[in-house]
């Protein structure tokens, strides 16, 4: 599944491509508790099809009935409308009524008619990869949009509102097998692209997943060329060392927010010393690395395994800083150690 952003940035490119009018919803304020995050995002067409959202339902019904048969249709048909602040949920009443939390408040951005050359640009550059900067002016819709080298945050003044939007996360899986099809399967539905290698052609046949991309080049090549940036994960999952420290090895020095191994504390203990005897990696580099890879929930299947594991890269990418096993395991060491 693509990244949301990402789909929904395509949709309304392809609708304004086809001459449709339509309307770019961002969350740009929210006040007590909110469904849905600053900057997300939903584009609504004049034939009430809808993708991405802003609320989670009821927001998103009301902005159907009013723009294409209410009172504010007239908004949406003129190609230049200057664009809107809407607010949803000031009163208890209102709040009820649009099934927002206790509190919660929205105030939501629309652009009507987004430009369809820019949208096209702006597409095409994150399907390049590159991180964008848009901003729009609140005066009269006008665009402006930037390639960034990290991320900001949502900004919004009496003049303009500006954000940034990434290209999809990305997974790199070593080995094929059942808990590789497990994680693939939930990176897929969390809007990851996933690749998954394995040069064995006896477990690389056993996978048939719809959107994965599986290669079978030896897995040091495969991470060189996967060009793993700050919106990547590597994660080695075949037990084998032949092929898991291959990968470990790189991925070790690329910019990938995660990097974990299948195994034991004793086999990722094994694996440091491996990689820092024969690859020259440093103590700081294999500080990168995780494992056991997961949130321990107590997991013995390969359905609880993934499970697990994609709440760990999940926190992690969502910005959570969780201690890494093997870290937490030395430190109870020491711990043990002084205190005898």
């Amino acid at each position: 599944m693509e990244n949301l952003d990402v789909l929904v940035l395509r949709k309304l490119s392809v609708w304004r491509n086809e001459g449709k009018k339509a309307i770019l919803a961002t969350v740009t304020r929210t006040w007590g508790s909110s469904p849905r995050p600053l900057g997300s995002i939903m584009a609504l067409c004049e034939d009430g099809a809808v993708v991405g959202s802003v609320s989670g339902g009821c927001i998103e019904d009301d902005l159907i009935r009013q723009y294409t048969v209410g009172n504010e249709k007239a908004a949406l048909q003129e190609e230049a409308s200057i664009p809107r602040l809407v607010t949803y949920g000031l009163s208890a009443e209102e709040a009820f009524r649009f099934g927002l939390p206790c509190g919660g408040t929205l105030e939501i951005l629309l652009e009507f008619n987004p430009e369809a050359t820019a949208l096209q640009q702006l597409v095409a550059a994150l399907d390049q990869g590159l991180l964008m900067q848009r901003s729009v002016s609140l005066q009269d819709g006008s665009v402006a949009q930037q390639p960034i080298t990290s991320p900001s945050p949502l900004s919004i003044d009496k003049n303009s509102l500006s954000t940034s939007f990434g290209p999809e996360y990305r997974m790199l899986l070593i080995g094929a097998g059942q808990l590789t099809e497990y994680v693939a399967t939930m990176a897929l539905f969390s809007g990851f692209s996933v690749t998954i290698c394995d040069p064995r052609i006896e477990y690389r046949n056993s996978v048939s997943i719809e959107g994965v991309t599986i290669v079978s080049d030896m897995p040091d090549d495969v991470v060189t060329a996967f060009n793993a940036d700050s919106r990547s994960c590597i994660i080695a999952l075949t037990h084998d060392p032949k092929l898991d420290d291959l990968a470990l090895m790189e991925a070790l020095h690329t910019k990938a927010f995660y990097v974990g191994a299948i195994g034991s504390r004793r086999n990722n203990q094994d694996r440091q010393e491996r990689l820092m005897q024969h690859f020259d990696l440093s103590a700081e580099q294999l500080n990168k690395l995780r494992g056991p890879i997961g949130i321990y929930i107590g997991s013995k299947t390969p359905a609880e395994i993934a499970i697990s594991l994609m709440a760990e890269v999940i926190a992690i990418k969502n910005g959570l800083v969780l201690p890494n096993s093997m870290q937490v395991a030395h430190a109870k060491e020491k711990l043990a150690q002084q205190a005898a």
